[in-house]
């Protein structure tokens, strides 16, 4: 009966909690504190400690939108072409199951080019040791504008026994992925083991943004602030797993080591929407919210910057070894 009298309090001192985990104590409450029982004052801190624990700060809070759900499946054989290594590459119950060994990796092309969507895929990436290894799902016009190209990332960069799998994502924009490269990274730790399940990983483009979601959780926006640093040209969507040896893992320090092939990576549940390149200007925008008009609500944007918070590990803005003069849209 004890614990039942703190119940009331239990909510008011929960709303108490500040970010840092310290909980302020209104005075009034404290005389009552005094006639609890001592097995009541262990439930009721227990519960405190509950709520307060940076533990809980692990998993994103929801996003309360889910734009995949917007979407229908493409089927692998009516929206993609192989594009290399066809031996490498199976399919089973419209799972795509694309692998790398020591004579080739593999990869694949959507059919047709766009020029904005919503692009999406569950992925569940390779256990064990990866190093040296990237699995990757990006849109990118490289064939169209060789050594003059944009691209979009979502590439999974492999690492050593005991440590999580690093999310990179880039934007490239008319050759600054080519030569002397110019790239926009932001990198994650993701909240959940990428090998153990399907997990659905997008990229929303529009002639105003770039949004990187994972689970329909936003995780990173890249707006247009200019012609010169977004991406506006048409587009094709890829997938492929190769040796990246030279810079994946910590800057190249661990390679790919063949006495762990193959390395497999599996893809599902393919989600294509938004405007081909060859639609007309009236075709309707994909959104990553309920705004037609684009965004993110504000749930949304909270959630995100939650995520840059508590599981971002590199962002190329905040980087001083960078010569940010070539990268502007960093300025504000």
């Amino acid at each position: 009966m004890h614990f039942l009298r703190t119940v009331p309090l239990i909510f008011t001192l929960s709303h108490c909690i500040y970010n840092s985990g310290i909980i302020l104590l209104p005075a009034y409450i404290l005389p009552h504190l005094l006639t609890f029982s001592f097995m009541a004052l262990i439930h009721l801190f227990a519960i405190l400690f509950f709520v307060a624990s940076p533990s809980n700060a692990y998993w994103p809070p929801s996003a309360s939108y889910r734009p995949s759900s917007k979407f229908r499946p493409v089927n692998f054989y009516k929206g993609f072409r192989n594009l290399w290594g066809p031996q490498h590459q199976s399919i089973d119950q419209n799972a795509l199951t694309i692998w790398l060994d020591k004579t080739s990796g593999s990869g694949f092309k959507s059919v047709r080019p766009f020029r904005s969507g919503y692009f999406g895929a569950s992925i569940k990436l390779h256990p064990g040791y990866s190093a040296g290894v990237i699995t990757s799902f990006y849109l990118s016009n490289n064939e169209a504008h060789p050594g003059f190209h944009d691209e979009v990332d979502i590439e999974f960069l492999g690492t050593t026994f005991g440590k999580p799998y690093t999310l990179q994502t880039n934007v490239y924009i008319r050759g600054s992925g080519d030569g002397t490269i110019i790239g926009r990274e932001m990198k994650f730790h993701l909240w959940f083991d990428p090998t153990q399940n399907f997990h659905h990983y997008a990229i929303l483009w529009s002639p105003k943004e770039i949004i990187f979601l994972v689970d329909d959780i936003p995780i990173r926006r890249y707006p247009r602030k200019s012609a010169e640093t977004f991406p506006l040209r048409p587009m094709w969507l890829y997938g492929s797993i190769w040796d990246a040896s030279s810079w994946a893992t910590e800057d190249g320090k661990y390679k790919a080591d063949y006495r762990y092939q193959p390395f497999v990576a599996k893809y599902t549940n393919f989600k294509v929407g938004g405007c081909s390149a060859y639609a007309s200007r009236w075709c309707r925008l994909a959104s990553a919210s309920p705004y037609r008009s684009g965004g993110l609500t504000r749930r949304q944007y909270w959630t995100m910057r939650w995520v840059q918070k508590y599981h971002m590990v590199y962002n190329y803005c905040q980087d001083p070894k960078r010569d940010h003069r070539l990268t502007p849209e960093c300025w504000g």
